[in-house]
């Protein structure tokens, strides 16, 4: 069921800006949230501690750790879907089950898939201090990677750009594609 907002009600829209580690996802997705007036949630900080503790470990997450840590951000998009709020979240996403996931706790979400060569995303994962996702674990993420395909609702944005024109770029694709 796709909520339109009434003449009176702003535009609310539910956002999983997705993709790799490394590939910016924090970063385009608070500038997104300022861009559409909306909340910025990072995914990893709900990951339950025993999907932090495996990750840090060098330890890929299964499809079984990470259910239920889907089915919450679909929740949460959900919910702020109900109260008419703009929620933009950051997530992996790899997988389309995962988006499916996602999507089953709120149907009207949209994908904004952050994506670049896997050099440039070695370099930024290598680059960064205190992250619990080590280098090591890029190359099985990138295994991992089910590019958005035409019948999902998401677009794929270069991460070679900066993230401020990123940002504006999806912000002006999610309005087109909500309006």
């Amino acid at each position: 069921m796709s909520r339109q907002p009434s003449p009176s009600q702003p535009a609310m829209f539910q956002v999983v800006v997705m993709g790799v580690s490394g590939c910016g996802k924090s970063s385009v997705g608070a500038l997104l949230a300022h861009e559409l007036g909306g909340t910025f949630v990072d995914g990893d900080d709900l990951h339950p501690q025993s999907n932090i503790d495996k990750m840090a470990a060098g330890t890929p997450l299964n499809d079984a750790d990470r259910e239920p840590w889907l089915r919450d951000i679909g929740a949460r998009l959900g919910e702020a879907a109900d109260s008419g709020r703009t929620l933009i979240i950051g997530c992996s996403a790899l997988k389309r089950s995962y988006r499916e996931l996602i999507q089953s706790g709120s149907p009207d979400t949209v994908f904004v898939h952050l994506h670049g060569t896997p050099e440039l995303l070695a370099a930024r994962v290598g680059g960064r201090e205190g992250h619990f996702m080590p280098t090591g674990l890029l190359e099985s993420q990138l295994a991992t990677l089910e590019m958005l395909e035409s019948d999902e609702p998401g677009r794929e944005f270069d991460i070679a750009d900066p993230a401020a024109e990123i940002a504006a770029a999806a912000a002006a694709w999610v309005r087109s594609v909500r309006n």
